[in-house]
């Protein structure tokens, strides 16, 4: 097949509009599957966590899960959503090689949540309204393993391999209505509405959104129509879209190739396509199906969901501060400036400064070891800041530790460094590695003596009125106790004892 024509973006935006449309797909973190009692946890030895209901064996009776109700609920209603007082599950019937049912437990024309919109911020300061078709509820599938080949997929593959672990985790779908009108800002727009539906997630606490485990994953729908046409182009969906970078690149790589094809005088096909991550570009699936291809009807196992305005308003009441209000608050409280709050939310770090701060470290204390110390550590480790092995909490008690005195700065860092590498809370890591800053007069005492007594001529420089020379018997001191001595005691009992 030979490479598609692409047109320069610059082009494609004078000639073409785009019309851009996003569905998100999340899965909730719950203790257990959508309608069994299966863990959900990530990373399981293959096909351990499953039983006859999520295996969909004769007999098995699925019974749903609350909590994801009330995520699904909670979801929507941060979303500005209505909530339907009434609505029901349905078979999506496909092929599905890693659903062993062969069907997938939905909703179709009765979504849980619908008609609500986000309010997304750009990087220039502007906001763009998305509105929201619908978020509904439904079932992960499992994950295929293609063997053999040279592309990880199943074209050229030897055999593959089934693992149902992700079959019946709860997943809610989050559908945009249309963007239009977003021009040469299509893809901009795209990256910035995922980013603020994930930190909205994020604060909700229903799911933990990591895109690079796929608990959170984006297909990107886009059309082109003749510039200033209205007409509707024929639409892609390019699937499972794992980053927010990729996000943006799919949407770009599709505008300069649908306007290739425009232009030639072709058609789009409307057609899933994946997108290599390698090359920044997509390449074709299948050819889309309609409603009617899924053959969709009523679940008879499972009873419809009625949510009471009484319940529909207590969780209303459980919903969070929203991440961008948050952020003006904070802004506000910590005099940033634009660039600088800019910064930290690029970085990642600004909500984890915030819950080092509510856990009770100054707001110096906690931007000094997010942004410096620890975004090093998360370079060096190749994750991001929230993938790093430590709370907010913690580093909050070794902020304390260290304004308590128990700690110096160097061994603060050795601390959090035990912390990082799974050897418990910075208590026992002060414990087990003992750490703790030596202020004890006693052995102190014993230190700068032994110091003084090393390096006779640095004491009668002292003892002459030199008193900057006690830099060098602290310093000594500080080594002789590998860092852990009181240096502002050290220095005062250096001076009391060449007095």
């Amino acid at each position: 097949m030979s490479a598609p024509t692409l047109v320069d973006f610059a082009e494609v935006v004078e000639r073409f509009d785009p019309v851009l449309g996003l569905e998100v797909h999340v899965e909730l973190s719950t203790n257990s599957k959508m309608f069994c009692g299966c863990p959900t946890e990530f990373g399981a030895e293959p096909n351990t966590q499953v039983c006859p209901i999520c295996l969909g064996l004769p007999g098995s009776l699925p019974v749903v899960n609350r909590v994801a109700v009330e995520s699904a609920m909670r979801i929507g209603l941060a979303l500005n959503c209505t909530i339907a007082p009434w609505g029901r599950f349905a078979r999506k019937n496909y092929f599905y090689p890693d659903m062993p049912k062969n069907f997938q437990t939905s909703q179709y024309d009765e979504p849980i949540a619908v008609n609500g919109w986000l309010d997304v911020p750009l990087d220039d300061g502007t906001t763009v309204r998305v509105e929201i078709e619908r978020a509904h509820m439904e079932e992960d599938t499992g994950k295929s393993l293609h063997v053999g080949g040279a592309t990880g997929r199943i074209h050229g593959a030897e055999y593959s391999l089934l693992d149902y672990n992700r079959a019946g985790v709860p997943l809610i779908e989050i559908v945009t209505k249309m963007i239009p009108g977003t021009r040469e800002r299509a893809p901009e727009v795209a990256r910035a509405y995922v980013t603020a539906l994930r930190d909205l997630l994020r604060a909700l606490g229903v799911s933990d959104v990591r895109m690079d485990q796929g608990s959170l994953r984006c297909d990107v729908n886009l059309s082109l129509s003749p510039r200033g046409s209205g007409v509707l182009g024929t639409r892609s969906e390019t699937k499972n879209v794992n980053s927010l970078r990729s996000v943006e690149r799919a949407v770009r790589y599709e505008m300069s190739r649908q306007a290739g094809v425009l232009l030639a005088g072709e058609k789009v096909v409307q057609e899933t396509r994946h997108f290599e991550e390698a090359t920044s570009t997509t390449r074709a699936g299948r050819r889309k199906e309609t409603a009617e291809d899924y053959r969709y009807f009523p679940e008879p196992d499972l009873v419809p969901i009625a949510p009471s305005a009484e319940w529909v308003e207590e969780l209303r009441a459980t919903l969070p501060e929203l991440p961008w209000a948050r952020r003006a608050r904070i802004k506000a409280e910590w005099d940033l400036s634009d660039a600088e709050l800019r910064d930290l939310v690029n970085a990642g770090a600004l909500d984890l400064i915030a819950d080092t701060v509510a856990a009770g470290a100054s707001p110096a204390e906690a931007r000094s070891w997010w942004v410096s110390y620890l975004a090093q550590e998360a370079n060096v480790r190749g994750v991001e800041l929230v993938g790093l092995p430590i709370s907010p909490e913690q580093v909050a008690r070794v902020a304390a530790l260290v304004a308590s005195g128990q700690l110096t700065n160097k061994l603060a860092r050795q601390v959090v460094d035990g912390v990082l590498a799974g050897e418990g809370a910075p208590d026992e890591v002060v414990e087990s590695r003992g750490l703790k800053v030596v202020s004890d007069d006693g052995a102190l005492v014993t230190a700068v003596d032994e110091a003084l007594a090393a390096q006779p001529d640095i004491a009668e420089k002292i003892r002459g009125g030199k008193v900057a020379a006690a830099g060098a018997i602290v310093g000594a001191v500080m080594k002789a106790t590998r860092g852990q001595a009181d240096a502002k005691r050290v220095r005062e009992l250096v001076i009391e004892r060449c007095s």
